[in-house]
């Protein structure tokens, strides 16, 4: 039986105690990279299984399906395992659009070209539209846009200037770029192609009920909230996020930031509304708005958000729009869970994610409401 697995998507050289929290956590970036199997059912499940947890000491891991097949398990009729071959043509069929599409960046690939690769691929352009939204939560276009400022993001860091780079990356005017660019780079372009030189970040870090608690901040707004353990580990992250930019352990805006996550982890502020300068996609920023809408004290599922946002095959994409929040809290990503009531993952550990649910859960109970208006009156 397989216990060192070579597996892909960032879980190459792991080991069983990984896998199995990838198990509890049902974490989708773990789906189709291994399979575990019961000893006392002889099944084998998906890591996102919606069944009961078995204990521990009855799982083992396997690469795959072949090799639980051969040990004696048999596929698991919730999860089927087995039932991939579909979704690896789906897998497939994106493959070729996004390398078409990034092949064809400069030529801005019109809605025709995306009609013929459908047509080359037996589909119409809304079946392509609907496989491509079902595998990445996002359209083609959508695709081609990030791409296209992924692109730009490039020109800029090598020194192009801003209107060779804007033009090599398929943007019509500098009127549309700089009509994006407050929202997409967080800063004007120059500062951008500078690699961030010349940003001023201030931090402070505080105790929390959470542990450890960083929040980061530039002159328009608070830019980074993260939790952790140890001090030295919360500015690593800060540092590696923002590179170039110079970052100082400053009294200023950031201490008053600070004080205000304090208060709303320990339950006297339920209502937190601080200025943001952060970093998004369109798609991003419409996950984000909608767990800020989540009531305090309250959860909804990755599957709910999505069909708030009119694309209920996005679960997935907005589980990668939560991981991907730089100030938590702040945007709550912990109110996200799966559909079955599972936590989910969370950056800053489940075990974090579980106690700030609960403190959220008490705080509300004490004031006899969830409703964050009410709340805030209380305050």
């Amino acid at each position: 039986m397989a216990r060192h697995l070579q597996v892909h998507n960032g879980w190459r050289g792991g080991n069983d105690d990984r896998y199995w929290r990838a198990v509890v956590g049902r974490e989708p970036a773990a789906d189709g990279t291994f399979v575990y199997a019961v000893r006392s059912t002889a099944i084998y499940c998906r890591p996102t299984c919606a069944a009961r947890k078995p204990r521990r000491n009855q799982v083992v891991f396997f690469p795959g399906p072949e090799a639980a097949e051969r040990a004696g398990f048999r596929a698991c009729r919730r999860c089927r395992p087995r039932d991939d071959a579909a979704r690896a043509a789906a897998a497939a069929l994106v493959r070729r659009v996004c390398g078409y599409i990034d092949a064809h960046l400069e030529d801005r690939v019109s809605l025709a070209s995306l009609a013929e690769i459908g047509a080359d691929a037996g589909l119409s352009p809304q079946r392509l539209q609907r496989t491509f939204r079902r595998v990445l939560g996002i359209t083609p276009r959508q695709y081609a846009d990030a791409r296209r400022l992924a692109w730009l993001k490039g020109k800029l860091r090598e020194g192009e200037t801003v209107t060779r780079a804007l033009y090599d990356a398929g943007y019509g005017s500098s009127s549309r770029l700089y009509e994006r660019a407050p929202g997409h780079l967080g800063m004007t372009p120059a500062t951008y192609r500078r690699g961030g030189q010349g940003m001023r970040i201030g931090y402070a870090i505080a105790a929390s009920p959470l542990g450890r608690l960083l929040v980061a901040s530039t002159p328009r707004g608070v830019c980074a909230v993260y939790l952790g353990d140890s001090d030295r580990a919360l500015e690593a992250a800060l540092a590696e996020e923002y590179p170039a930019a110079e970052i100082l352990r400053d009294n200023g805006g950031a201490d008053r930031w600070i004080a205000a996550v304090v208060r709303h982890l320990e339950g006297h502020h339920p209502r937190l509304d601080l200025p943001l300068d952060v970093q998004a996609t369109a798609f991003q920023r419409r996950v984000w708005e909608e767990l800020r809408a989540i009531p305090y004290g309250e959860t909804r599922s990755y599957g709910d958000i999505a069909r708030r946002l009119g694309e209920p095959g996005a679960a997935r994409a907005v589980g990668r729009a939560c991981a991907t929040n730089p100030v938590s809290v702040v945007i709550p990503c912990h109110r996200a869970v799966r559909e079955d009531g599972g936590l989910g993952g969370y950056r800053w550990g489940v075990e974090r994610k579980q106690r700030l649910l609960t403190l959220e859960r008490s705080a509300s109970a004490r004031k006899g409401s969830t409703r964050p208006a009410a709340a805030a009156t209380g305050d």
